[in-house]
């Protein structure tokens, strides 16, 4: 029987959620803990996150034994198990062939930032006293739409198709937070980080806008240094 997992992490204590030798990650304690229920799998998932980057609402799925059907049970079980810094917050049973990165058709990312210097704050979001916020506001909007991301993307990617579409971009101001979102059908490998950088050099005077209409045209590459990873959420994905 196969089932999917709605998760949150503090990615702050991993090295990402892909299954690594020798590092701790969000999979390998997930898949420990499925084992000390005696449910012997590997899982899937909607997104593979950087070294210390969190997730809100990350998908998984695995498959189970039957006699653990009753999902309430599993997800309570679970959770008992797991490390404090994961948790589990819902389990349904889906389709067979259910994947949670194939089936995926939307996902959402949001990149945390704090203009206040807090130590407490500091594994979860990034310190940045000044920003030019009308400069991001502006700039963030040529992401929109499809592009090739080749030249916002790491190198090593395994991909053959660098084309992706953003469908929405936001910035958000909440009391000392400055909250950028994006909203696409997939994204490349640190793709968010490298554009939220561009966007921070922009608004910090370093870059300009039309350096990055450059880069998102490919005519130069300019910058592919990463925003910090703290400061990223894996938010939300459709199906």
């Amino acid at each position: 029987m196969r089932v999917q997992a709605i998760i949150s992490y503090d990615g702050s204590k991993y090295f990402g959620m892909q299954s690594q030798p020798h590092k701790q990650t969000i999979q390998d304690e997930i898949e420990k803990s499925l084992k000390k229920l005696n449910i012997n799998t590997k899982i899937n998932y909607a997104g593979r996150t950087d070294t210390k980057v969190h997730a809100l609402n990350q998908s998984i799925d695995f498959s189970i034994p039957t006699y653990w059907q009753n999902t309430k049970q599993l997800q309570k079980a679970l959770n008992k198990a797991l490390p404090n810094s994961i948790l589990i917050k819902k389990i349904n049973i889906v389709n067979n062939d259910f994947h949670s990165r194939f089936w995926a058709k939307k996902r959402s990312y949001r990149y945390v930032i704090t203009q206040t210097n807090n130590p407490f704050l500091s594994d979860y979001s990034l310190y940045k006293p000044f920003l030019n916020i009308n400069a991001i506001k502006k700039s963030i909007k040529l992401f929109e739409g499809e592009h090739d991301f080749e030249y916002f993307s790491k190198k090593g990617s395994e991909v053959k198709n660098y084309k992706r579409i953003i469908y929405q971009t936001n910035i958000i101001r909440h009391k000392n937070y400055i909250i950028i979102k994006f909203v696409g059908n997939g994204f490349l490998r640190s793709q968010i980080r490298m554009m939220v950088q561009f966007l921070l050099d922009i608004a910090e005077d370093k870059l300009s806008q039309q350096q990055l209409q450059q880069q998102l045209n490919k005519t130069k590459k300019i910058s592919s240094t990463l925003a910090k990873p703290n400061g990223l959420y894996f938010e939300r994905v459709w199906y």
